[in-house]
């Protein structure tokens, strides 16, 4: 089995290293500096993000990016949308063309709105038939458990995505192949603006019929944006769009829908991300989202109202009372 280097101590990407080194595959987490690489192989867990979880014996740590390359055949990138390029960049001299990438990252490039796929093509100077999307209803704490999960690899080679299924499927993650790349990745980066919406109809206390709203109409709102950027409609029914929309609303465990339960309690953005550890993708993605909805002229009636929560400082209860109150329209 060839071996997989990772980008990024995230929780996903330490994640993602951990289940694949306990199906005996050799793994290379990548850590950006030597005292980080040392501190993690001292306490042989990432208490930061993955505490109480020991690192099998076949995942090493290193602050190399060569000895993170070198010998990886499959290459994937588990960091903030923000510091993507960065980090694709810094790869981008010792990346051989033969390498498979795989994005885990959900999330819009700040200020391009790029998708994370285009953004490694561009710095790592690599194909398209090379580049992979992972994404899902992937909550990482259930996965790192050992509980049963599943998740779609896209690439519009469909080579590449088998290839990257066989490298990444485990015992208790089953990957499916796609070759829908726009959809797969657009679904599992929108799915966070959704999830902050169904957080401050909980906060709030509307219940199971409000969540069900937000969740179709979500959907809607996702299948219709990427529609126009050129998903296949069909993606947005599976997995990577219904699949991970239902578990980021439903769970607990989703940091987006925790943003919006704070927000509904009173929170401004600033004390929440001021004290949150870990990146909350959907603050940038409804920015990038409601930019490109302007520019295509399309309506997004709930991004919007998460975006005017979010940055126009609208109480929750005043956006909610503008959504019910929109003139009435068609479902379809």
């Amino acid at each position: 089995m060839d071996r997989i280097g990772i980008i990024g101590t995230t929780t996903w990407g330490t994640t993602l290293g951990i289940i694949n080194a306990r199906e005996n595959r050799e793994v290379v987490l990548f850590a950006r500096t030597q005292p980080e690489a040392n501190k993690l192989r001292r306490d042989n867990e990432n208490f930061r993000f993955v505490p109480q979880v020991p690192f099998p014996a076949t995942m090493k740590i290193t602050s190399s990016l060569r000895e993170t390359v070198e010998r990886s055949q499959l290459i994937i990138f588990a960091v903030p949308a923000a510091s993507l390029r960065g980090n694709a960049s810094q790869l981008s001299s010792v990346l051989s063309s033969e390498k498979v990438v795989v994005s885990a990252t959900k999330g819009l490039e700040p200020k391009t709105g790029k998708r994370m796929t285009t953004v490694l093509q561009e710095e790592l100077g690599i194909g398209e038939n090379k580049i992979c999307v992972m994404s899902g209803p992937n909550l990482a704490k259930e996965i790192i458990q050992g509980k049963p999960s599943s998740t779609v690899i896209a690439s519009t080679d469909k080579n590449t995505a088998t290839y990257a299924q066989n490298a990444l499927n485990s015992s208790n993650l089953r990957v499916y192949t796609n070759q829908d790349v726009i959809g797969v990745e657009l679904a599992g980066t929108l799915k966070n603006v959704v999830a902050i919406a169904a957080g401050i109809s909980d906060g709030l206390g509307f219940g199971d019929n409000a969540k069900a709203s937000i969740i179709t109409r979500g959907l809607a709102e996702i299948t219709r944006l990427g529609v126009n950027l050129g998903a296949n409609p069909t993606t947005f029914a599976g997995l990577a769009g219904m699949g991970d929309l239902i578990a980021t609303c439903s769970s607990d465990l989703s940091r987006n829908k925790s943003l919006g339960r704070m927000l509904a309690s009173g929170m401004s953005l600033d004390e929440i991300t001021n004290t949150t550890e870990n990146i909350l993708e959907g603050i940038g993605t409804t920015q990038e989202v409601i930019a490109m909805a302007k520019t295509m002229d399309l309506e997004l009636p709930l991004t919007q109202s998460v975006y005017s929560v979010l940055f126009d400082d609208v109480a929750p209860m005043t956006a909610v009372a503008d959504l019910m109150g929109r003139s009435l329209t068609s479902e379809n």
